[in-house]
């Protein structure tokens, strides 16, 4: 039965216990699909990286939910990069990393900023009617109405796509009663991989908005802090001219407070997409895998 490091570490946060964790498997070179599946599963949070060897770029790294494999995780990107940087493994500075979705460049600051170069940004309209997506949020359509005629509902995405969601006021962010089934179907006619609704009514002063993200078809109901809805929610303030005069160097987008994870992502958006945060190591340790024939159960150490 192989052994194999497994962490969890807390991404888009200083302190461990906020921001959102992530799983990261450092050596994933001798595990196959059902293997990391199985891990991922068995670490319970929204995504788990796999490190491996790669021939295009510094390394890989392959993205698992409980239930499925995705193309791309800014959080576990900003977690496992922070990890190789607290161990030694790479030094500040660029790194390539091979994603389902191509090469990315990752740029690690001297004051432990992770930041991720995001693909380049595809929004597109839809035609939704309010009253359905407010009522797979849980609140009222009015909610949405009052901001859509500046800013539509669109899909959005810099490798993942989400539908990004406007909302007038903080409160009704805050009061969001989900119901994952009609949010899931919302987000299959669409073709996006979930909903990031958001507020320019946020709750710290230096905060450019508040939001929050469900992808219950990717097995992950609420996500605390996203990366790459994040990157995709900047790409749309552009796209729909969300500021007055010139668009801003960085925003800060807070994220997970209502579900006691709270987060910051900084967002810049020029000629290309970055993402950005800290992160911090909530957990080290091994997990005894079995062998593919075996079952999937997984014992942790």
């Amino acid at each position: 039965m192989e052994t194999v490091r497994a962490l969890l570490v807390d991404a888009f946060t200083a302190e461990p216990f906020a921001g959102n964790a992530a799983g990261v498997v450092p050596n994933a070179d001798g595990l196959d699909d059902t293997q990391m599946q199985a891990i991922a599963n068995e670490l319970a949070v929204s995504e788990t990286a796999f490190f491996h060897e790669s021939d295009e770029a510094d390394r890989r790294i392959r993205y698992f939910t409980p239930t499925t494999e995705v193309d791309l995780c800014g959080h576990a990107t900003i977690a496992s990069h922070a990890h190789l940087l607290e161990n030694g493994v790479i030094d500040p500075g660029t790194h390539t990393l091979e994603t389902n979705v191509g090469v990315l460049e990752i740029d690690v600051g001297e004051d432990a900023t992770v930041w991720m170069t995001q693909d380049d940004p595809e929004i597109r309209r839809v035609d939704l009617d309010y009253e359905r997506v407010a009522d797979a949020l849980g609140i009222d359509h009015a909610a949405l109405e009052d901001v859509g005629a500046d800013f539509p509902l669109a899909v959005a995405s810099t490798g993942l796509p989400f539908l990004v969601v406007p909302v007038n006021f903080l409160e009704h962010v805050s009061a969001m009663d989900p119901d994952f089934g009609a949010i899931e179907a919302i987000s299959e006619a669409v073709d996006a991989t979930g909903i990031y609704a958001f507020s320019f009514d946020a709750l710290e002063v230096d905060s450019t908005l508040h939001g929050r993200m469900f992808a219950p078809a990717a097995g992950v109901p609420e996500d605390p802090v996203t990366g790459t809805a994040s990157g995709a929610t900047g790409a749309y303030l552009r796209e729909f001219e969300a500021f007055d005069g010139e668009f801003p160097d960085e925003m800060t987008f807070e994220q997970g407070h209502f579900v006691d994870r709270p987060g910051y992502v900084r967002v810049q958006v020029d000629e290309e997409v970055r993402v950005g945060g800290q992160a911090a190591t909530a957990l080290d340790g091994e997990l005894r895998v079995p062998e593919p024939e075996d079952d999937d159960i997984i014992d942790a150490s």
